[in-house]
């Protein structure tokens, strides 16, 4: 596990035939990604599949950082959650 990205994934979502949903097996998952900082629990799955998509085809260190600057004030402000 890494500090930054795709949600680990649940043992029901690992058995979906989704191309584009089995790319997140690909890379290690985060305590925090693009979409914790996006809105949390007001996204579908499809919208966070999406966003862990667009994290691992755009990743770069300064995109990183941006989401760890952003994962502080939405955990404190707790946006986004249930």
């Amino acid at each position: 596990m890494s500090l930054v990205g795709p949600r680990p994934q649940l043992p029901k979502e690992a058995e979906s035939n989704d191309e584009w949903a089995r790319k997140r097996l690909n890379v290690l998952p985060g305590i925090s990604g693009l979409w914790q900082v996006s809105g949390r629990a007001q996204l579908s799955y499809e919208e966070m599949i999406e966003l862990d998509v667009f994290y691992i085809e755009h990743w770069s260190p300064g995109l990183d950082l941006k989401i760890l600057l952003k994962t502080i004030p939405t955990v404190f402000g707790r946006q986004g959650a249930y």
